[in-house]
């Protein structure tokens, strides 16, 4: 069996191979892995603020 270089095969064949390459995230969706940045704009947050400033009053 003849080795051919990933950049002279085809569009298919370099796929495959790049697949069998990656990992798999095992039904995690990576997306909702990403931590919240603490110092953006939350509408949710300001409004439980908004309210906790409400009842210490």
């Amino acid at each position: 069996m003849n080795l051919v270089p990933i950049e002279k095969q085809s569009k298919k064949m370099r796929r495959e191979f790049h697949e069998k390459q990656r990992g798999s995230w095992n039904g995690v969706c990576p997306v909702t892995r990403i931590a919240p940045n603490k110092k953006g704009y939350d509408r949710n947050r300001a409004r439980q603020e908004c309210r906790r400033t409400a009842e210490a009053e």
